[in-house]
């Protein structure tokens, strides 16, 4: 549904492109110039095109017709290639959710939806920053990746090639170029909003994946109070409970959606992490309890309505009350870090040189990926939109549900992005204009349990993710990174790698969990690409 691209800007060498094309999935040009081209797996037509200028996009929603690239960026979400004859631009969107990956070669930057492809122009070499903030936070942030030579374009901004220089050109998005103070939005006109966001998508079949919480409840009542063709899927997060899946069914059944539950095994557990973090070219430990749920959505002929930034927009989501009463910049940084990181495991897995460098490079790499944010009345949430959901929980639906399917995001259309950030951090306080919202939306569905707020007991299920055939895949992925780096664990974690497989049983709390999945991220990268990493020495 959404084409893979790849190409070229700048003095283009056609030799270098055509190891490009050749290295990713088979496509066909859409754009041959000195100093553009693009190649796409799909047809890809120009939304515009006239005398010497061209605008291409390959987001969800196609811009309608010319404008200015960072325009284009933030009303539709969209990468694109934009020339006018003198300047050709190569943008991201203004959140940056489609990624863009690029490398440079001497006057020509070599561009692709996907990073696997243009590893056959560079050596493959580690970055070893990114993969701090991978481990430490479960994501890489601004423009890097796994990979030292390859970069990503981050949102808001496009590198251009003009009078026969490259540039890259970073611009402010809508929401910093004008502060959204405090309206007084109520719920109603928020409901109001979803509604209007929806009329892009009426007369359509849509999918509406329903958990125990405050997002998918909104987007289905709203759809269903539309009278749209929807039918509702839930899965477990494989966290231990499957409370999702007790309260979706409750929500669905008051709503009268059809509900399906997309069942997992615990025997496909490792098959299902290693394919999803080669999908995700190993960028984030999140999302393996997604696969079987993303491969039933590509047959099922219907859009994914996403509640894609829903936490961050209207609750807080991540933002802990030190960060709310922080006083300086610095603790405000400083308190929304620790709530993106991991907290501490129960024991060191990390060898305290490697831990102290981790933290002081996450530490700079969250500070530069957030100072343009810095000031701003709606810094929290924005800062976890520009991190967190755009390169770690967005994967789901940009790269597991998609290219296969089409998904929507309707909380990040304009309209209702910008209504939602201006209703101010103290309004969201634990959830209260939340709950306003919903209940505007359906209060009996409003007032049935939800997972973010759990008040009754829960009842534990196995996790596939610690079960034995998962505890083997681990144990197997944290012995390659033993053997190559040896200096990155403690001593502690040796001994247990020492142990065997089940002594992984001890690792049951979630820090641990998340920990442990990081470090298997990376054990199977190395193990993936063993063969072409020559040096992997540690700066610490």
């Amino acid at each position: 549904m959404r084409p893979y691209v790849c190409g070229a800007l700048g003095r283009i060498d056609t030799s270098i492109l055509g190891k490009l094309t050749a290295a990713g999935p088979k496509v066909r040009p859409a754009l041959q110039t000195d100093e553009a081209a693009l190649f796409s797996s799909a047809p890809l037509p120009p939304y515009h095109r006239a005398g010497g200028a061209f605008a291409f996009s390959w987001g969800e929603r196609k811009p309608a017709a010319a404008e200015d690239w960072i325009t284009v960026a933030e009303t539709y979400e969209t990468p694109g290639l934009v020339g006018d004859g003198a300047r050709v631009t190569l943008h991201a969107g203004a959140l940056g959710l489609v990624d863009v990956y690029y490398v440079r070669q001497g006057d020509a930057v070599y561009f692709s939806s996907l990073i696997q492809p243009l590893l056959s122009l560079v050596p493959i070499e580690i970055d070893w920053a990114a993969w701090a903030s991978i481990i430490q936070v479960t994501f890489p942030m601004g423009e890097a990746t796994p990979y030292r030579e390859v970069r990503r374009l981050p949102g808001s901004s496009a590198l251009v090639f003009e009078h026969g220089r490259l540039s890259t050109e970073r611009r402010l998005p809508r929401w910093l170029r004008t502060e959204p103070y405090e309206a007084w939005t109520s719920a109603e006109e928020i409901v109001e909003l979803l509604h209007h966001v929806y009329e892009d998508y009426d007369g359509r079949k849509l999918l509406v994946p329903v958990s125990g919480g405050y997002d998918s409840r909104l987007l289905a009542s709203v759809a269903m109070a539309r009278g749209a063709d929807v039918e509702s899927w839930t899965t477990s997060p494989d966290d231990g409970t499957d409370t999702d899946i007790a309260f979706a069914r409750s929500i669905t059944r008051e709503l009268g959606i059809p509900h399906r539950v997309i069942t997992q095994d615990a025997a496909a557990y490792p098959g299902d992490a290693a394919e999803v973090a080669r999908r995700l070219e190993y960028l984030t430990p999140h999302h393996a309890w997604y696969a079987p749920f993303a491969k039933e959505v590509h047959g099922s002929g219907r859009i994914l309505v996403d509640g894609l930034a829903g936490g961050p927009l209207l609750k807080n989501f991540m933002v802990s009350g030190a960060a709310l009463e922080a006083r300086t910049q610095a603790e405000r940084s400083a308190a929304l870090l620790g709530s993106l990181s991991l907290g501490a495991p129960t024991q060191p897995f990390l060898s305290k040189a490697a831990a102290q460098w981790m933290e002081e490079t996450v530490r700079e790499q969250f500070a530069a990926a957030t100072s343009m944010l810095h000031g701003h009345r709606a810094e929290l949430p924005l800062s976890v939109l520009h991190t967190r959901t755009v390169r770690g929980i967005a994967r789901s639906a940009v790269n597991l549900v998609g290219p296969e399917a089409s998904f929507a995001a309707p909380f990040i259309h304009p309209a209702f992005f910008d209504a939602a950030l201006s209703v101010g951090v103290g309004r969201k306080d634990k959830g209260r204009f939340y709950r306003e919202v919903l209940h505007a939306a359906n209060p009996r569905v409003a007032a049935l349990p939800s997972t973010n707020v759990v008040k009754q007991p829960l009842q534990r299920v196995p996790l596939r993710s610690t079960a034995a055939p998962a505890r083997a895949y681990s144990h197997g992925m944290l012995d390659v990174v033993a053997r190559r780096v040896p200096g990155m664990f403690s001593d502690e974690l040796h001994e247990m790698i020492a142990g065997g497989p089940d002594a992984l049983t001890r690792f049951s709390g979630w820090n641990d969990r998340f920990w442990v999945r990081g470090l298997v991220l990376f054990g199977l990268w190395l193990n993936d690409f063993e063969n072409d990493l020559p040096d992997v020495t540690p700066p610490f």
